[in-house]
């Protein structure tokens, strides 16, 4: 949706202030309109959501149009074919497409946790990984981060995913359905999936939001001539928003369970808390070398990326450094 800049009112200078950036700068100067192309609506994507509602980009001098591609490859084709100034998806897909020499790279975090969990059932005797062997589990179809990282779990563990485990991979969204129907005792799951089978009685056994600490799950992807000013607006924006979202949890529930109207109030309350005490919405758009290398290992394991890229060419840190520095 887009929207038109409201005069700033003596609060809404005051907000600004107390969240650390002023109003001043960029939202002072001519607006200009952008386009952001994202993987998919998704709970963990509220930093972007929570910037657009409470007129963050607005207050940058940002007119942000967004749109929903169905999925990371065909976000980030957006952004390659100049048709989007940026997409919001995992780094992997950025990363991937830069080793094959597209003109891209990751200028801001949005989601800095590992945000996958495994549920079971109330009476499923869990003490470590290593009880999951010879377990059905439903997952994710692949590809997908939160399959991919639970077989790198087991390998951790010293299990094989096609040996130890009998996989029940069903479309992202579903798993909550064959776990709860019975199919098996353990489920691996995003948000809001995950607290939807919690309010259903099952429990949660391993965060890997917990277990991994930093992880760059999902980034902003911009091509390499992207306008700084319009890419340093979005980063403003955003910090505003991370930095906002863990001062004021009441207003940011209240958008998420805007933004889904169809979840139940109670599951995304439950959902968007457990996000923000794990710490997958980040307390700042920085993307740390740890983070997006731990990110970017279970691709590398996986096959679907040759190599780490080089850091300094593929986050170009300017954009980060004057949104976290701006007071």
């Amino acid at each position: 949706m887009r929207r038109r800049l409201p005069k700033l009112s003596t609060l809404s200078v005051a907000l600004a202030l107390a969240l650390g950036i002023t109003a001043a700068g960029p939202a002072s100067a001519e607006m200009k309109k952008a386009t952001i192309s994202q993987a998919f609506q998704s709970l963990l994507y509220l930093p972007l959501y929570v910037g657009m509602n409470e007129g963050f980009f607005e207050k940058q001098g940002l007119d942000l149009n967004k749109e929903s591609a169905g999925s990371g490859s065909v976000a980030l084709s957006a952004v390659i074919s100049k048709s989007a100034q940026f997409s919001l998806h995992g780094p992997e897909w950025t990363a991937i497409a830069a080793s094959k020499g597209a003109p891209v790279n990751t200028i801001a975090n949005v989601v800095n946790g590992a945000a996958v969990w495994i549920a079971a059932t109330p009476d499923f005797k869990f003490d470590s990984v290593k009880d999951l062997k010879g377990q059905k589990i439903v997952t994710g179809l692949m590809p997908t981060t939160s399959t991919s990282l639970f077989i790198k779990l087991l390998k951790e563990n010293g299990m094989d995913a096609s040996k130890d485990v009998e996989m029940i991979q069903v479309p992202l969204g579903t798993e909550p359905g064959p776990f709860v129907a019975g199919r098996a005792k353990v489920a691996v799951m995003y948000e809001p999936g995950l607290d939807q089978v919690v309010a259903k009685g099952m429990k949660v056994v391993v965060g890997f939001p917990k277990l991994y600490g930093a992880y760059a799950f999902s980034t902003i992807t911009a091509r390499n001539d992207v306008d700084p000013d319009l890419a340093q607006r979005l980063t403003n924006g955003l910090e505003m928003a991370v930095r906002f979202m863990h001062k004021n949890e009441a207003r940011t529930v209240a958008i998420a369970q805007k933004e889904f109207p169809n979840l139940e109030p109670a599951v995304v309350e439950a959902a968007v808390k457990r996000m923000l005490a794990d710490n997958v919405y980040p307390t700042s758009v920085d993307i740390t070398p740890d983070a997006l290398k731990l990110a970017l290992e279970t691709q590398i394991a996986l096959g679907n990326l040759a190599a780490q890229p080089d850091y300094k060419t593929f986050v170009p840190r300017t954009y980060i450094e004057k949104a976290i520095s701006t007071n």
